[in-house]
């Protein structure tokens, strides 16, 4: 039903380092990006595993800030040690635990995921829905 969602950050240069590195280790790399130039509005990159952008970042326009309240935002992924593999690196690029690996029972039975904070508090988790 979406065709593609995206945050609004404060430090373009810094989500855009922060989210090459925490979704490049889960697949998505960054396909796009345009300048305030091109959009006439503001800078943006495009990230996607398969060459259509599903998730955009924009830097904030003056006066703007990010998103307030910080959103949520959650990558599916094939695997329990992708999960894994996109904590590690959105820790390392930045980000703060918001809750580290594992199974969340309370949503269904093989609800296994991770949560990190991004550079401006967005709550980006990666979740995988495969037994074991």
């Amino acid at each position: 039903m979406i065709d593609h969602t995206g945050v609004v950050v404060s430090d373009f240069e810094a989500g855009k380092r922060f989210y090459e590195r925490a979704l490049g280790a889960i697949g998505p790399g960054k396909l796009r990006e345009f300048p305030a130039a091109v959009t006439g509005h503001t800078d943006v990159a495009g990230f996607g595993p398969s060459g259509k952008a599903e998730f955009w970042i924009s830097a904030a326009t003056a006066g703007q800030g990010s998103n307030k309240p910080p959103v949520h935002v959650a990558f599916r992924v094939d695997t329990r040690a992708n999960v894994d593999t996109f904590y590690a690196a959105a820790l390392a690029a930045g980000g703060t635990d918001n809750g580290g690996p594992g199974v969340r029972a309370h949503y269904h039975p093989n609800y296994y995921g991770a949560f990190v904070r991004d550079p401006d508090g967005h709550n980006i988790e990666a979740v995988c829905h495969a037994l074991g």
